[in-house]
């Protein structure tokens, strides 16, 4: 009895560790027994009891394994007891989780909901623990509550299931609605109306056609993001001294309407005073007055300082100074109402780069990229060429992706290393391919194209192609390197047999056998001179479809020897090969025959195109021009049929029918035209114009594969026809359209698809609204 009364006495004293115990009498452990384990093993409890055997039981040591075995969180009760000299600890385990059900949940998604579940441990599987449910509950009303939810409730409950001590739990929401905004107050607004400064806020009260947005709903974040617009405006505007006194917001007791109250301090209008600089340390940079936007007399603007701060800090990274620190002091004289500004400059220690690793290019050769890159190992640092690095690695079109970092080297305040970072993108393919081109129709053929040839950067291509239109044999090579300055070279040999008629354009065949050698020579970071020369053998074969104009000309020269030279300028400054964002291209080029050559003419080409950002995530505005002119000289008269200019289709006016533009001919003898009789015949000059709203990549490893895009398109072409725009450029003649287009960088190449709606066709006109491309690159 004795005993069994000293064992209950000690169970008692142990289940209460933090209060005052009597005192037992201490015994060494000789074995230990665990009791009362269902899905737990032993081991798991002798590794968190802090007593062995050996070790002498007594009331403090009994405190701290009580505690500890409660601290792991696997256990509601726990007991010690003995049996002679053996501890017998005896457990009861928490129920684990068997199921997880939310419910009622739109406004939030339920991933985000059980990612936030397991980052607390409530997981299938896990032990359960009532304190983190609820810790859970209170952060799921906390986010509602920043999305303007007031009302939202969340409920959960735990349903104990009959086997192996397990638990459901159902997680309830109701979500309510979000409180719409009833009335905004602004408070102290006397120089700037009301009106206006309520327009520089997302945030608007409930009235007219704002029942149907959601402008009016509101949120914590969407408030404190229009309070800084505010103070924005009126910092940009000459307030100075401006500062928003306090903001509340009261909601309704029915908790669906807000009342926001905005309290302002204008302050006084002040003007720029004196710029002045004070530099730490004497540095290699000058003139940095030219880098000052600021204007004395002009109305102080926050903006404008900032604008001039970084442009201080561009400044000075471009010379090597990577760590410096640019402050703006102001000196503000309350009597004229003047605000002088002081840039304080500490440049730091002068950075280079200690070294340059690259990463990530696990088929292209390092020297590939090093040798684009325009920052160097062992030279100051320069923000601006380490910039230029990264545009030129991505307009290669090699990569999918191009990022830079210069981290600093540890331990050293003047060093920093450059780490390159490229995610690969397939450059080529070698198949039986099948293509499809709106203008010619099915493609199919062998090709071998590789634009990073054994990762060296050398393009190879190799077409042995046919269509409806076209065969064609065509071996060309590229060497962008050619020499170690970066002089380009490329060298091609080609068979190309075209009949026209089976692309809708005036009847006839054409033969050419050619072979050519250019030379692309930089002059600048981003300017480059073109030359080249090419010789070819044309024979040209007349049809029973020929019209009268052109079977003259290929009666009077049905073949002959080309010598062709070409001369050209270009620039190009855009951020990615494929989906540029920023930046421009252009190119000006003369194609001429030499004299003495069966068809002696020249052709002048202009293109620009230009792109425009309009956000960070990829959103850009796209602008394109091209104009072309064309002539023959000594006795040749105009440009030679397979040398004329043509338009509509995927590459120039998209909705019109491809090659369909332009001046045109009855076939053959026929006296009597009709609209349906007549067939291109192409024109000797080209104006094409597009704009268009470039949406943001999309899809693939880091959403760099495809890009849907909002255009308008206009062109036409002109020359001496039977029929059409004719000889004089007319912009009243320009054909329009505007549709939706789709890019993307497919596992086949290049694929577009695009589907445009004539904007004026007139009668006679060949319209084709679905177009698609695969294999060229995009436009």
């Amino acid at each position: 009895m004795m005993v069994n009364m000293k064992k209950i006495l000690l169970a008692l004293l142990l289940l209460l560790p933090f209060q005052t115990l009597l005192a037992i009498t201490p015994f060494v452990i000789t074995d230990i027994r665990v009791e009362g384990l269902e899905r737990l093993e032993a081991g798991t409890v002798f590794n968190y009891l802090p007593l062995k055997v050996g070790d002498e039981l007594n009331d403090e040591e009994a405190r701290l394994s009580i505690k500890e075995l409660f601290d792991t969180g696997f256990f509601k009760d726990v007991a010690l007891e003995q049996d002679g000299t053996v501890l017998v600890v005896k457990v009861v385990e928490r129920p684990s989780i068997s199921e997880i059900t939310i419910s009622g949940n739109n406004a939030l998604e339920t991933e985000s909901l059980e990612q936030a579940l397991e980052q607390v441990g409530l997981v299938q599987g896990r032990i359960f623990n009532s304190a983190s449910l609820a810790r859970v509950e209170q952060e799921i009303k906390n986010t509602y509550l920043s999305l303007g939810r007031y009302s939202a409730s969340v409920t959960s409950t735990v349903e104990e299931l009959e086997q192996r001590n397990r638990v459901a739990i159902t997680i309830e929401i109701e979500e309510g609605r979000v409180a719409t905004i009833k009335k905004v107050n602004i408070i102290g607004a006397k120089e700037v109306p009301v009106k206006t400064i309520i327009e520089q806020m997302s945030l608007r009260d409930k009235r007219g056609f704002r029942l149907f947005t959601r402008r009016n709903q509101y949120s914590k974040q969407k408030l404190e993001a229009d309070i800084e617009a505010i103070r924005s405006y009126y910092l940009n505007r000459g307030f100075h001294d401006f500062d928003v006194a306090s903001s509340s917001v009261e909601i309704s007791p029915n908790k669906q309407n807000i009342f926001i109250s905005i309290s302002l301090e204008e302050g006084e209008l002040y003007v720029f005073g004196e710029t002045t600089f004070e530099v730490a340390t004497d540095t290699e940079v000058t003139d940095l007055d030219q880098l000052i936007t600021i204007e004395p007399g002009t109305p102080f603007s926050r903006k404008e300082v900032n604008a001039s701060r970084a442009a201080l800090i561009e400044r000075y990274a471009d010379e090597g100074y990577a760590f410096v620190e640019v402050s703006p002091i102001y000196e503000t004289d309350r009597d004229a109402k003047t605000v002088s500004t002081v840039f304080s400059i500490d440049p730091k220690k002068r950075v280079y780069v200690r070294k340059i690793e690259i990463t990530g290019n696990l088929y292209t050769r390092d020297q590939v990229i090093r040798r684009e890159l325009r920052q160097f190992e062992g030279g100051w640092y320069s923000a601006s060429a380490v910039s230029r690095s990264r545009s030129r690695l991505r307009r290669l079109g090699y990569f999918q992706d191009v990022t830079i970092e210069t981290p600093s080297v540890p331990g050293s305040d003047d060093q920093v290393d450059m780490k390159v970072v490229v995610t690969e993108r397939d450059t080529g393919s070698i198949a039986f391919s099948m293509g499809y081109s709106d203008a010619d129709g099915a493609l199919f053929g062998i090709t071998y194209a590789q634009r990073n040839l054994l990762g060296t950067g050398r393009e190879l291509n190799v077409q042995l192609n046919t269509s409806r239109a076209t065969r064609v044999v065509d071996v060309s090579y590229v060497n962008p390197y050619h020499t170690p300055d970066g002089v380009s070279r490329s060298l091609s040999v080609s068979n190309r047999r075209v009949e026209t008629e089976e692309v809708s354009t005036a009847a006839y065949v054409v033969n050419t056998t050619a072979a050519g050698v250019n030379y692309k020579i930089p002059i600048a970071e981003t300017n480059s001179l073109n030359l080249g020369v090419s010789v070819e053998q044309v024979e040209l074969e007349t049809t029973t479809q020929t019209p009268l104009q052109i079977r003259q000309i290929i009666e009077d020269k049905p073949d002959g020897t080309n010598l062709l030279a070409s001369f050209g300028v270009s620039r190009d400054t855009r951020d990615d090969f494929f989906f540029p964002t920023r930046g421009a291209s252009g190119s000006m080029a003369l194609e001429f025959a030499f004299p003495d050559s069966e068809y002696e003419y020249y052709k002048v080409n202009l293109q620009g195109v230009q792109y425009v950002p309009l956000t960070d995530s990829g959103l850009a505005l796209k602008g394109a021009l091209g104009i072309g002119y064309g002539d023959g000289y000594g006795d040749s008269d105009g440009l030679p049929p397979f040398r004329r200019y043509f338009a509509g289709g995927s590459n120039s006016v998209r909705g019109y029918r491809g090659r369909s533009l332009g001046p045109d001919s009855c076939p053959g003898t026929t006296p009597n035209c009709t609209v349906n009789a007549r067939e291109p015949i192409g024109g000797d000059k080209r104006l094409l114009a597009n704009i268009e709203l470039l949406l943001p990549p999309f899809g693939g490893d880091g959403g760099k594969d495809k890009r849907l895009g909002l255009f308008a398109d206009g062109g036409m072409v002109y020359g001496p026809g039977e029929s059409g725009p004719g000889d004089t450029i007319d912009v009243g003649e320009l054909r329009y359209s505007a549709g939706l287009v789709f890019n993307w960088f497919s596992p086949i190449g290049p694929f577009s698809m695009s589907y445009a709606e004539p904007l004026n066709d007139e009668a006679g006109d060949e319209t084709e609204s679905f177009q698609i491309t695969v294999g060229t690159v995009f436009r």
